[in-house]
């Protein structure tokens, strides 16, 4: 008997039997068959409408042929309350928005207390010892899971990014209680803490090799005392490369200022903590972290598993809100001359030219006939939105009944950037697309705050709106 071709025969029988099957079942619809897209193709008329549409599109700009004109023309920047401060920061080329928005909130009452003409803290000090303290979270989330296979989703979403130039406000809290802090004269910015990502790039790549040494390490037996001197040697060498980049932090500097009154203060010597405890003027820890995520339930504590830079710090956790309970904070915040730090996904319908977020600004629907309908919550879901940028919340301007009608941020990308630095937000905008605010506990309500005291529901960090 030819084995072979018996074989060969059961073969070919299996295969038309299991196409025949999937005939059966339909699966033909899951591809685009000719009577599918001729379908498709037929439910567009490409009619003189649709062919205009489609040369301007194709020769131009999207977003500069849906600008909506008439939405530009109902905004102005003039704001019933604005909190004064300092010149407009740039961050250039990094994503240190949180560092530079976290700082902002700060700067204002300093500049102040002291009559300077303008205030500026070091964000690169803080940068410095953001990476070497993320660094080491990272390596530490290595040994801590070190049983974990490989394809485990901790495992993936750990290797995928071991660290970025990313951040939230608690992160600055964490820096300047274990760092202190030191004004920009003390650490000037280098061109890789205002370009960071071949830097980030070369961290990663060391900390990706030292924590697969680590798991390799721990397969073979190795000792928890080896793994731990392991892991400082990878340290060392992320140190070493920071150290190259972006400058010495300094452990003891001079410093001296002019006042308003042209003054020159005396020059007086610092350690990052004294200065710290000299021109930090507020307790930190008596800011509350909130948020508003419609995909969650509201008057809840959550916190948010490795969302922090030191390892023995606080994770972001915060109370999730309504928006109009967080407008009535940040509207009592404001009018005492206390800005907030404010994150949002400034990227949706910003014009960044006139500086203004509204949400009629550009209408993409009219241009393709295109329907785009989805709420905040089947945004946030479907990671169509989140937070993505960080802003110092400034100022507001009210309706003649007192509601919030628009809202002003101080941006941290330079003055040429929006209205000489600055954005103005719709409210209606703000319902939408802002995402976290810290606040002073002294402007929350006692029942918001008591939310503090319960349990925190804990998210995993690749959670959709992070």
């Amino acid at each position: 008997m030819n084995y072979y071709k018996v074989l060969s025969t059961i073969l070919s029988f299996l295969t038309i039997l299991f196409i025949q099957t999937t005939n059966l079942f339909g699966d033909e619809k899951q591809t685009i068959t000719p009577e599918i897209l001729n379908e498709i193709k037929t439910s567009v008329t490409m009619d003189a409408d649709n062919r205009a549409m489609m040369n301007a599109v194709t020769n131009n700009d999207i977003k500069k042929l849906a600008l909506n004109r008439n939405s530009l023309e109902k905004l102005d920047h003039y704001f019933a309350h604005r909190i004064k401060t300092g010149d407009v920061t740039d961050q250039k080329s990094s994503g240190r928005c949180w560092l530079f928005t976290s700082l902002n909130v700060l700067r204002p009452a300093i500049i102040k207390k002291y009559n300077m003409k303008d205030f500026q803290f070091s964000e690169n000090y803080l940068f410095f010892w953001d990476q070497l303290e993320k660094s080491n979270r990272f390596l530490e989330s290595v040994l801590s899971s070190l049983d974990k296979e490989a394809d485990d989703r901790f495992i993936h979403w750990l290797f995928k990014s071991p660290v970025d130039d990313g951040g939230v406000w608690n992160m600055m809290v964490s820096l300047i209680h274990k760092y202190g802090a030191v004004p920009r004269k003390a650490m000037l910015e280098s061109h890789s803490s205002e370009n960071t990502r071949m830097m980030n790039r070369l961290i990663n790549r060391k900390l990706r090799e030292g924590g697969y040494e680590l798991r390799i390490m721990y397969q073979k037996g190795t000792k928890t005392d080896q793994l731990q001197k392991h892991k400082i040697k990878i340290l060392k060498d992320v140190y070493k490369i920071l150290l190259i980049s972006l400058g010495e932090p300094p452990s003891e500097f001079t410093w001296r200022y002019e006042d308003k009154d042209g003054v020159i203060q005396p020059e007086k010597t610092y350690t990052p903590m004294s200065f710290a405890e000299e021109f930090v003027l507020e307790d930190l820890d008596s800011y509350m972290m909130m948020m508003n995520d419609p995909s969650k339930e509201y008057n809840k504590l959550y916190e948010i598993e490795l969302d922090r830079n030191v390892y023995e710090g606080k994770n972001w956790t915060f109370v999730n809100l309504p928006a109009d309970a967080l407008k009535k904070f940040a509207k009592k915040s404001i009018l005492a001359d206390e800005p907030m730090y404010f994150s949002c996904d400034v990227g949706k319908q910003l014009n960044d030219d006139e500086g203004y977020l509204a949400l009629n600004m550009y209408d993409y629907e009219s241009m393709f006939g295109v329907k785009f309908g989805m709420d905040k919550k089947a945004r946030i879901l479907t990671f169509d939105s989140g937070s993505t940028h960080g802003m110092a919340l400034m100022g507001i301007d009210t309706t003649s009944d007192g509601k919030p009608s628009k809202w002003l941020l101080e941006n941290s990308w330079g003055k040429d950037r929006g209205e000489k630095g600055y954005l103005t937000m719709t409210d209606e905008w703000f319902n939408e697309y802002m995402f976290r605010l810290v606040v002073h506990k002294r402007f929350v309500s006692d029942e918001v705050l008591q939310i503090l005291t319960r349990k925190p529901i804990v998210l995993p960090p690749w959670d959709p709106a992070y």
